[in-house]
């Protein structure tokens, strides 16, 4: 397979090339006349195009369409066998993986893969290596894979490839570590974006241009959407919503400011305002195990959540409305047409979004908030991975 015009970021050809892959992926199937009028580009050298690009396997001949009349053209779209993309999303204890044909379908998801990455050469090669095992354990050559995206929580620097979280030399960027290892083009991300541009592309999404995506776990973050194009920022470091300075609380954040958003609205949130009550003596389901000494962790408190507890209920809906106040801001703000709320307090469902909901109505304007839609995310814990495995698809593409 040649896939020379994949890093030929000059040659008319091979720009051409990216711009039919490009439409083929937002638009779906093409005539090579349509084609031809999307680009201007004549038909001569379109079909010319096409074919190199079918000979390479990049596309298909997807047969004749269909016509009231006249001569039947044939139409073409996307090979999915064309290459694999694969998504890592790293979490504290553990990191998920995702792979996508080039058509961007995913075809695997595995959840849960007990690691905890650290600071360190040696930690990086080892997470590679069973990335690399995953992937073979699906049946798919490492050959096959085109390019590879990895989010990671906190402050992350795509276009310059570096983490402030996970910084292993001054002079390598994290995603040539990664690079290094995999031996294919690598793309890091923040996790948060990762999650937004997952849920905008294959959530179902795609109608709204300005989007904006909460990520409600341990900590607090955003990815934004607007004008059909995940944003990013002067230094590559948006969506910050965690470190909004809203709350007169005096509590310290772990970024060392005081009153963000995040010691209010967040895991962390969460589990402290829980652990409280517990000393206080609150009942709960959790106080037996709190009672004997027993570490009460975040996933025992959505656990709770789940079961009815009422304690761990009154938890996630203050969680809900502090949310709720931030959002409204937001809207207010930036006037989107959707907002999304994933991460792992969304098993809170209602408990969680009725105080999001009246808190928007309390605090935010009513002509800016009233064609705003906030919904849960339908990606849940899939939608990072996912979407680290479309943006490396859209990076290696030149298409972001």
């Amino acid at each position: 397979m040649n896939k020379s015009f994949l890093t030929d970021k000059e040659g008319k050809n091979a720009i051409v090339k990216r711009e039919i892959i490009r439409l083929c992926i937002q638009n779906g199937n093409y005539s090579i006349a349509d084609l031809s009028k999307e680009i201007n580009t004549s038909v001569p050298t379109v079909t010319k195009l096409i074919n190199e690009l079918i000979s390479d396997g990049f596309l298909q001949d997807l047969g004749k369409q269909g016509t009231s009349g006249g001569r039947r053209p044939s139409i073409y779209g996307l090979n999915p066998t064309a290459g694999f993309f694969v998504g890592v999303d790293v979490a504290r204890q553990h990191f998920h993986i995702a792979i996508s044909d080039f058509k961007g379908s995913i075809i695997c998801f595995v959840q849960d893969i007990s690691f905890v990455l650290e600071a360190n050469a040696d930690s990086f090669k080892k997470m590679c290596r069973i990335v690399k095992e995953q992937v073979a354990a699906q049946g798919i050559s490492w050959d096959d894979v085109l390019s590879v995206g990895v989010s990671l929580s906190g402050r992350v620097n795509p276009e310059e490839g570096f983490s402030l979280t996970y910084s292993v030399s001054d002079d390598l960027p994290l995603n040539a570590l990664f690079q290094k290892e995999l031996n294919v083009p690598v793309s890091i991300e923040n996790d948060s974006r990762a999650m937004t541009f997952g849920e905008y592309l294959a959530g179902g999404h795609l109608d709204e241009k300005n989007m904006l995506f909460i990520n409600l776990s341990w900590g607090l973050g955003m990815g934004m959407i607007l004008d059909g194009k995940l944003y990013y920022g002067q230094s590559g470091f948006s969506g910050e919503f965690g470190h909004f300075p809203l709350l007169n609380n005096d509590k310290i954040c772990r970024c060392g400011k005081v009153g963000c958003l995040e010691t209010g609205a967040s895991g962390t949130a969460l589990y402290h305002l829980i652990k409280s009550e517990l000393e206080q003596g609150r009942t709960s389901s959790l106080s037996k195990k709190f009672k004997a000494g027993e570490k009460i962790v975040l996933d025992d408190i959505l656990e709770a959540i789940v079961e009815e507890d009422v304690l761990a209920i009154d938890g996630i809906e203050q969680i809900g409305e502090t949310l709720g106040k931030g959002i409204a801001g937001l809207i207010n703000i930036f006037n989107p047409g959707l907002v999304v709320i994933g991460g792992r307090l969304i098993v809170g469902r209602d408990y969680l979004m009725l105080p999001i909901k009246t808190a928007v109505n309390k605090h935010s304007l009513k002509r800016v908030s009233s064609d705003t839609k906030i919904v849960f995310s339908s990606l849940e814990r899939k939608a990072a991975s996912i979407g680290d495995c479309l943006i490396a698809r859209s990076k290696l593409l030149g298409l972001m």
